[in-house]
């Protein structure tokens, strides 16, 4: 149980932090546009590579240097071309809180979005493998128990902020709101990269 708690702290504490991931998964809650299905994927991904750090695949990357520069440019890049797209939609307007008429994208399109914010991202694989995996091992042992708490806690924050931003709606009725949140998603992307480019 000690394990398990310091696992569900550990993750509590990682994935609170908004990042590109939680802002996309906040957005489509807002929208509530495919949320199952992106919280799945954000919430299954984080527990693969939470399984992985635990058993040891910070020694993998030891062994494969490249492997860290590599995805340190493709989430930069990443990052940089979603926040401009957010820029540009703060701009013009054209995704204010219109509910009623909005059209969603393809599931395809969405999860792929929440997919490459997800794998592309070199935060994702500092803080779950690395991290987590590095601090599991002060559970000699109970190792399982530690990624199980990790898991518990990626799994409840996703699925609290994708369904749970749908009680913000009232407060974002307007284009404007929508506008300011565009905006502030798109700098805590561009933030990000800026973050990755100088690291």
């Amino acid at each position: 149980m000690t394990a398990f708690l310091n696992g569900l702290t550990v993750g509590f504490s990682l994935i609170l932090a908004i990042g590109s991931q939680n802002a996309y998964v906040l957005r489509q809650g807002l929208r509530n546009e495919h949320v199952l299905a992106i919280c799945l994927v954000c919430a299954l991904s984080d527990a693969i590579l939470i399984s992985f750090g635990v058993a040891g695949f910070q020694t993998i990357v030891l062994q494969e240097p490249w492997l860290i520069p590599t995805a340190k440019y493709l989430g930069t890049g990443f990052l940089i071309l979603y926040g401009t797209r957010c820029f540009m939609s703060a701009w013009r307007g054209e995704t204010a809180l219109q509910l009623a008429s909005y059209t969603p994208r393809a599931m395809v399109a969405a999860v792929g979005t929440s997919m490459a914010l997800t794998w592309l991202n070199p935060h994702v694989y500092l803080d779950t493998l690395f991290l987590i995996g590095s601090i599991s091992t002060n559970f000699p042992g109970m190792e399982v128990e530690f990624a199980a708490g990790s898991i518990t806690a990626s799994f409840s924050l996703f699925f609290l902020l994708g369904y749970g931003s749908r009680f913000l709606r009232p407060l974002l009725v307007s284009a404007k709101a929508w506008r300011v949140l565009d905006f502030l998603i798109g700098t805590t992307m561009w933030a990000l990269a800026l973050t990755l480019s100088t690291s």
